[in-house]
């Protein structure tokens, strides 16, 4: 295929006159290059066709733009994610492979577009062991996610360049978030250890397989695209905001119920689940309309069903199978794969990788929160590469509302 179209083509590819092509130009919506054997311009075919994949959104935008931001037409430009035909890629690479055999450092040097090494050899947070340590045992009660969204901004107060927007000194915050983020997680000290094996020792779990685990989890949850946390980040970021700072309201944001935090309603459903005597009448009654004759339709069943996804979430795919393929695992995965039958018979829902997560932390006897903990500890590194993304780009994110209140217009 060409890279360059002729006017002809790109009027009829856009749906315009060659007058109006050539408006686009002049505004500078569209590029041109002289043609080799002839007078007439050249236009790039990969601009065109982005622009008419913008005009598209716009003109569907006109019709169902109450449902732009609940999984409608996209609203920005990113070159980080794609979900396309069931499949999950990070710049292009196929996240499910990715997981087979990549650590979460390798995906964020791929997605903070950065070598292996830059992450490995940023410094360390300037933060001494005793006041961390202090911080820690402070808040050693709550829950993984109160720790953090404490201890983030906490540690953004000692970081000199937190407010540095060179690359080199973002990659740097980049790192050093990443490593603080997991170790107050888990309540440990900052390492520049993988993070599959720090979790894993902190988590007393012994053998490579058990880590393997982790390492797989952690890869297939770096980013998700526009999710309700990443567009989180990118609008904070869009202010102006240092890393971290956009980083705790992305955080804030994964707690919630219906995002990362779905992982503990998943828990809730799997530990139910465990005592029902009978599964399917336990998803008939989970099911039911309530005394109002309307059932929670807003996920009755947390952990199954994906949007974007429609033929199964591959990420949970793979990690349910290499779950089930570890031989001290396989009775514990009785009840989770019985489940999961009784699902697809009652409603035809597949699992989603918060029902994944879940099933890992109970599967490995995980401290309560543990799935979370590996959402968050892995979600952040996407959330950073978007942040450079947003930066780069400049501009501010600022959407309008369409109002449908009352209106007095002689007032």
């Amino acid at each position: 295929m060409s890279s360059y179209m002729t006017a002809a083509e790109a009027a009829e590819a856009l749906g315009i006159s060659r007058a109006t092509l050539y408006a686009y130009v002049s505004r500078g919506l569209l590029r041109s290059a002289p043609g080799v054997d002839t007078r007439q311009n050249r236009y790039p075919a990969a601009d065109v066709r982005r622009l008419a994949r913008r005009k598209a959104d716009g003109r569907r935008a006109g019709k169902v733009a109450q449902k732009v931001l609940d999984w409608g037409v996209p609203v920005l430009e990113s070159s980080i994610t794609l979900i396309a035909d069931g499949k999950l890629f990070y710049r292009g690479h196929d996240a499910v492979e990715l997981a087979r055999d990549a650590t979460l450092e390798d995906v964020a040097a791929l997605l903070w577009e950065c070598a292996p090494r830059r992450i490995a050899d940023a410094p360390a947070a300037p933060i001494a062991s005793a006041q961390w340590s202090a911080w820690l045992k402070l808040w050693s009660a709550h829950t993984p996610l109160e720790r953090a969204l404490v201890l983030l901004p906490a540690a953004a107060a000692q970081i000199p360049r937190v407010w540095a927007q060179g690359r080199d000194a973002q990659l740097d915050s980049g790192a050093m978030l990443m490593r603080l983020l997991a170790a107050a997680l888990i309540s440990a000290a900052s390492s520049n250890e993988p993070l599959h094996r720090q979790f894993a020792h902190a988590w007393g779990l012994r053998g490579r397989a058990a880590a393997d685990l982790l390492r797989a989890a952690l890869v297939l949850c770096a980013d998700h695209e526009l999710n309700a946390s990443t567009f989180t980040v990118r609008c904070i970021t869009s202010t102006g905001m240092h890393l971290f700072g956009a980083a705790s309201g992305g955080l804030a944001a994964l707690g919630g119920p219906r995002h990362g935090g779905e992982t503990m309603r998943v828990a809730a459903l799997l530990d139910d689940a465990s005592r029902a005597p009978d599964l399917h009448r336990f998803l008939a009654e989970r099911l039911a309309p309530d005394e109002r004759g309307a059932s929670d339709r807003s996920a009755p069943l947390p952990g199954f069903g994906h949007p974007l996804y429609p033929d199964g979430d591959p990420r949970a795919r793979l990690l349910l199978d290499l779950l089930g393929q570890r031989g001290a695992a396989r009775s514990a995965m009785t009840g989770i794969d019985a489940l999961i039958q009784a699902v697809m018979e009652t409603t035809g829902a597949r699992p989603t990788v918060d029902f994944a997560l879940a099933s890992l932390e109970r599967v490995l006897n995980l401290p309560r929160g543990a799935a979370f903990a590996l959402f968050a500890a892995a979600r952040v590194t996407g959330w950073i590469a978007h942040a450079l993304e947003q930066t780069a780009d400049g501009r501010l994110i600022r959407p309008r509302a369409r109002y449908v209140g009352e209106f007095d217009a002689g007032a």
